[in-house]
């Protein structure tokens, strides 16, 4: 007679990312009793990717009509900003500027406004000199305001989500490989040599586990200069250098812009950038921040959707770009009702 396998979960969860917490949260909820642990690297949630971020909840505008990661970034952008008023977390409807700031760009602003209108996200076009009404130091040829874009204190929120979860989560452990286990069920060794036994598997680690495309970061040291996000029109076929102008909760202003990798932006070239947007920004009023990633599909290029794979007894968030904290919450339902259909078929 075979021997009945022990379990420490029926859920087991890689990654306490702001994901894999709304993954938690989603499967106790939907499925009261059910045994939730979560295994986070970091010694507090959110540490690697979801806390360090701008907080950034996004409308959802630029992304493929129909697409995954359309639907739930315009869904999760309400569900964000309910939740962060229901649990009292710092958070701001502030609106974002999409700015062309030439002539060959106007072309993909308009598909732009398209493109949102078909996604549902409410923008507005804005002439030259509308564009002042919005962020009085910003210049440009045209641009798009897109009202429901809103910013959050993205540690905060995932600590609640934490909390609310249900879950056990264990901090400070590393998952370091999975294997299947004879009959049913899924194992992770953890970087402490201990095995953790769940029915089903939940991979939420994040893009460390993917290729990455980098960037270089600053900070403004004059941040009343931007009153909330001001980005560029998307990359055309022969892009130049854009960067985006973020503001953050907590009152800084983050300037971000891709790079490519090991070939280092001078800060001459960098400024220039800016100044593209806001003229008023010299050299001295950047301060050299710690760079981003995101994920993607292998080859260097972000991937063009959100990618769920569904296993026997695994399911893989293998892509959740940037607006991952801002659709987490769907995305966690949908990981989660995969989860529960998997541990339902294990009897």
């Amino acid at each position: 007679m075979p021997r009945k396998l022990a379990y420490d979960c029926d859920v087991l969860v890689i990654g306490g990312g702001i994901v894999g917490l709304s993954t938690a949260c989603a499967i106790t909820r939907s499925a009261p009793g059910t045994r939730v642990t979560v295994l986070e690297n970091g010694p507090d949630p959110a540490r690697h990717r979801t806390g360090p971020g701008s907080g950034v909840i996004h409308s959802g505008i630029h992304h493929r009509p129909g697409s995954l990661t359309a639907r739930y970034t315009v869904r999760g952008a309400a569900e964000m900003l309910k939740f962060c008023a229901e649990y009292d977390i710092a958070h701001a409807v502030t609106g974002k500027l999409i700015v062309a700031t030439e002539r060959t760009e106007l072309p993909r602003l308009h598909a732009l406004v398209q493109r949102g209108r078909e996604n549902g996200v409410p923008v507005r076009e804005l002439g030259t000199a509308q564009i002042t009404e919005y962020e009085p130091q910003v210049r440009g040829l045209a641009a798009i305001h897109v009202a429901t874009t809103g910013i959050c204190d993205v540690a905060a929120l995932a600590r609640q989500l934490a909390e609310v979860s249900g879950a056990e989560i264990r901090y400070g452990t590393r998952a370091v490989r999975a294997v299947r286990l004879p009959g049913r069920g899924v194992a992770v060794l953890t970087g402490t040599g201990e095995e953790v036994r769940g029915r089903v598997l939940v991979d939420c680690a994040g893009p460390d586990h993917d290729e990455t495309a980098g960037g270089e970061s600053y900070e403004l040291a004059r941040p009343e200069l931007v009153r909330g996000l001001v980005h560029p029109v998307p990359e055309g076929a022969s892009p130049s250098l854009k960067v985006r102008l973020t503001r953050r909760i907590d009152g800084g202003v983050h300037i971000g812009a891709r790079a490519e990798p090991g070939r280092p932006l001078s800060r001459a070239a960098f400024t220039a950038a800016v100044r593209r947007l806001l003229p008023a920004v010299t050299e001295d009023d950047l301060i050299p921040a710690a760079a981003g990633a995101q994920a993607g599909p292998g080859d260097g290029t972000p991937a063009d959707d959100l990618l769920i794979h569904q296993g026997e007894r695994t399911v893989h968030v293998r892509n959740a770009p940037s607006p991952a904290a801002t659709a987490a919450l769907p995305i966690g339902r949908e990981a989660a009702r995969r989860a529960l259909a998997a541990l339902t078929a294990d009897g």
